[in-house]
């Protein structure tokens, strides 16, 4: 059962022309060209991106506020912390696309062990992204602490 959730902020974002066009953001804060990457098979365009490009920086900045927050609930100082976000992009075994992740953490501050029931809790508990994503994208952790 999806949680509903008491709404605090909403982001608009409008694309066209799918992953070879543009997309930005109501605000125009964001703005960006898309395209499919030359490993897709296509020419690419230079300075375009692609969305995992855009989904590994929200995922990113996300996770890194969201392991900073449980820190801050321990009394341990994460915000420090290196979060480095992987996507990739490829086929499903079962049709059509889809992604995979990869998580690099990296705090040189804290042991390992300490590092790593941080990242397991921001991970479960506390990160919307993480929420958004479980039991429907494969993700993997890598925890590097002192």
């Amino acid at each position: 059962m999806i949680s509903p959730i008491k709404t605090i902020y909403t982001a608009h974002a409008t694309a066209q022309g799918g992953r070879n066009g543009h997309s930005k953001t109501s605000d125009g804060t964001v703005a960006v060209e898309l395209a499919t990457p030359k490993a897709d098979g296509s020419s690419g365009r230079p300075g375009a991106t692609t969305p995992e490009h855009l989904f590994a920086v929200g995922y990113a900045a996300c996770f890194a506020g969201a392991l900073d927050f449980v820190g801050k609930q321990h009394k341990v100082d994460a915000s420090k912390a290196s979060v480095t976000c992987h996507v990739q992009f490829g086929l499903r075994e079962a049709g059509g696309a889809g992604i995979a992740v990869d998580m690099d953490v990296v705090d040189k501050s804290l042991p390992t062990a300490e590092l790593r029931k941080l990242v397991d809790e921001a991970h479960e508990k506390i990160c919307p992204y993480s929420h958004a994503t479980r039991d429907n994208v494969a993700i993997h952790f890598k925890v590097e602490g002192a």
